[in-house]
């Protein structure tokens, strides 16, 4: 068989919404000209897919439900992260994508996210594609996937590199920015306000937290919205409050909604956590704009962040605001930012072009190899 028209395998961590909306719209994409298996934990999270895009459960890398959390004593490799001793889960979750490798005969796998599987593949002689996130992820478990494969996915802007990110990463990387995440909602101011029916002239903050997260911390929030009384803040996402808050009138807690979009597009001004959906949906607006940075393993928000602050996209707060000059100072910074300079941070089209520099990576490594090797049983004497 001609591996360069194999099916592709994609991994998706059921972690947040980013990992599965990215995910899919790449998936729909590829699935235009070959077969697209997900392997994920969750079944439920995704957006609709192609009818060439089949989605196989596997039991968590992360989570062991038989077992407790309990694993056996065992030192733990540079270059593993997450590789508990004695989970049957994992054992299992290996086993069915080792299982697709040898009678799927993939052209390629990618990962979003999971070092250990991207080593995984290399060792079972697949073609591996790992996305690429934000954070310090310089360590020997990501290096060594990094290495391995033959090519990283980023679903930011270029310009949203980390600058310690080295040439030979920065060489094999496509840039995605925004993939996955859909920014046709996001309208105008007015009509936006029309839909919510809110005051023209109202001074709106919007508060957006992530779905990945443990909630958003409504103290701070109150300090900010009592120095501003003539303004309205509104926060969406979960919330944590703490026995010593007054809240003030102005402040309302909407939690989940259906049209974030909605009030991402009616606000003046927008404080956010670095989650990937919520980082383009807001940089699509074009708002005057804070990001506090939650946290995340290898400090994956705060380096995005950075990257934003340092693109003049949006005023970084690297804890939240602890008084209300903290909030004036963040707002002087962020009334400087080009709205400009958050618009080309998103690319509309992006799963189409990554999709085709994932056919152009396949179409590159395999054209030398235009079958498998003859493999030769060799009798027992």
């Amino acid at each position: 068989m001609n591996r360069a028209g194999g099916p592709i395998g994609y991994f998706v961590h059921h972690q947040g919404r980013g990992h599965a909306e990215r995910a899919a719209a790449i998936a729909n994409e590829l699935a235009r000209d070959r077969g697209v298996v997900l392997f994920c934990a969750r079944t439920d999270i995704f957006p609709e897919l192609s009818s060439n895009v089949e989605i196989k459960q596997i039991p968590s890398l992360f989570e062991a439900e038989a077992e407790g959390g309990e694993q056996i004593e065992a030192e733990l490799p540079d270059t593993l992260h997450c590789a508990p001793l004695g989970w049957s889960s994992i054992s299992m979750a290996v086993a069915s994508i080792t299982g697709w490798f040898a009678k799927a005969d993939p052209a390629l796998f990618i990962t979003d996210v999971s070092a250990e599987l991207g080593q995984l593949a290399r060792i079972a002689s697949v073609p591996h594609i790992a996305v690429l996130q934000h954070g310090d992820r310089n360590d020997a478990g990501h290096i060594a996937s990094y290495r391995g494969a033959v090519g990283l996915l980023a679903p930011y802007a270029a310009e949203l590199e980390q600058p310690d990110r080295p040439a030979w990463m920065r060489e094999r990387t496509i840039y995605a920015p925004g993939v996955g995440v859909d920014c046709s909602q996001i309208k105008d101011r007015e009509t936006a306000r029309a839909r919510l029916g809110l005051d023209p002239e109202l001074d709106l903050v919007v508060v957006v937290g992530g779905g990945g997260g443990t909630g958003l911390p409504s103290a701070p929030l109150t300090l900010g919205a009592r120095a501003e009384p003539a303004s309205e803040w509104v926060t969406l996402g979960k919330i944590q409050t703490e026995w010593h808050e007054t809240a003030p009138s102005n402040l309302r807690h909407l939690g989940w909604v259906e049209n974030p979009e909605d009030w991402i597009s009616a606000a003046d001004r927008l404080v956010s956590s670095c989650g990937n959906t919520t980082v383009h949906m807001i940089a699509a607006a074009g708002k005057s704009w804070v990001v506090v940075p939650e946290w995340r393993y290898f400090a994956e928000q705060l380096r995005k962040a950075a990257a934003l602050d340092a693109a003049g996209a949006a005023a970084m707060a690297r804890q939240w605001p602890a008084s209300a000059a903290d909030w004036q100072r963040l707002w002087a910074a962020a009334s400087a930012i080009d709205p400009e300079n958050q618009r080309a941070l998103v690319q509309h089209d992006a799963a189409k072009t990554a999709a085709s520099e994932i056919n152009g990576v396949i179409d590159r490594i395999w054209q030398k190899m235009r079958s498998r090797p003859v493999v030769v049983e060799v009798a027992e004497s």
